[in-house]
């Protein structure tokens, strides 16, 4: 079955956005030596599950008020600390954190750019006694 293997984000102002993702989950960033600019993103090591991406200058203006991209969901060790985060580094919660049964704690947010991500605390419980 197909699986997501790459993901990007478009930045209005790229090294903003770059700061903002490392300050929130320490991502790194290599800027490319091709013919546009556009930086090669590491989320983690090769032996952990999970994918890499790549940020590129937003062609375009947004109006704002919808997806206009895949929401990526980023796997977290807390979703509180996470949320105090990003929250401290420029970004807004537009869902609010929800628990999901069985699978853990959910938030949707805007990051510094406008593009919508969601953060996921893995809990077996789904936050059920804590909500």
């Amino acid at each position: 079955m197909p699986r997501v293997v790459h993901f990007e984000i478009h930045a209005g102002n790229p090294e903003r956005a770059i700061n903002f993702y490392q300050k929130l989950f320490g991502w790194t960033f290599q800027k490319w030596d091709g013919p546009m600019p556009y930086w090669m993103i590491t989320t983690g090591s090769d032996d952990k599950p999970g994918i890499n991406g790549g940020l590129v200058p937003r062609r375009g203006e947004i109006d704002g008020q919808a997806v206009i991209a895949y929401v990526c969901t980023v796997d977290v060790d807390s979703i509180d600390v996470s949320i105090a985060t990003a929250e401290a580094n420029g970004a807004t919660i537009v869902v609010p954190k929800m628990p999901i049964p069985g699978v853990g704690w959910l938030v949707y947010c805007k990051d510094t750019e406008g593009n919508i991500f969601g953060m996921m605390q893995a809990d077996a419980a789904g936050g059920a006694d804590q909500a």
